[in-house]
């Protein structure tokens, strides 16, 4: 099933069952995904979507350390509802183990011996990454690697 279609089904539900945290977030998804939709003249695809799927994840996380250091919990649990929901729509994340066995392979793939490397690791890495991890986590791990 087309992944828009899959949200679209998903707002049906909610509206059934009446959940507004739920409803709202989707509606904010569909908002998002239509604005990306114009700003680019095409129907997004997958890959698309989920991308902006994870681009408003990262923004709920961003939103929820601001709102825990500010003394916002209030705040702080409804971005979490909102990245709960948000969730639901992307690929199963990669765990630790898995993103670090990938950076070593393209670690060895792009001979990179030093920090300076970064770039040529990052730039394998990211790809077989995308959307099952976070660019700020994947690279930490690669300048551990490289720099240790």
């Amino acid at each position: 099933m087309d992944l828009k279609v899959e949200i679209q089904d998903a707002v049906k539900q909610s509206m059934k069952s009446g959940d507004r945290v739920t409803l709202s977030t989707l509606r904010l998804l569909l908002s998002a995904v239509h604005n990306e939709e114009i700003r680019l003249r095409k129907e997004l695809s997958k890959e698309d979507i989920q991308r902006t799927i994870t681009t408003l994840c990262k923004q709920r996380s961003e939103a929820i350390d601001l709102y825990r250091k500010g003394g916002r919990e209030d705040l702080a649990q409804k971005e979490e509802a909102e990245f709960a929901v948000l969730k639901r729509f992307l690929p199963e994340q990669l765990t630790d183990d898995e993103v670090k066995d990938l950076i070593q392979a393209c670690i060895a793939e792009a001979g990179a011996k030093s920090v300076q490397d970064l770039g040529k690791v990052m730039k394998l890495v990211m790809p077989k990454v995308a959307g099952r991890s976070d660019g700020r986590r994947v690279n930490e791990l690669a300048k551990g690697f490289l720099a240790g």
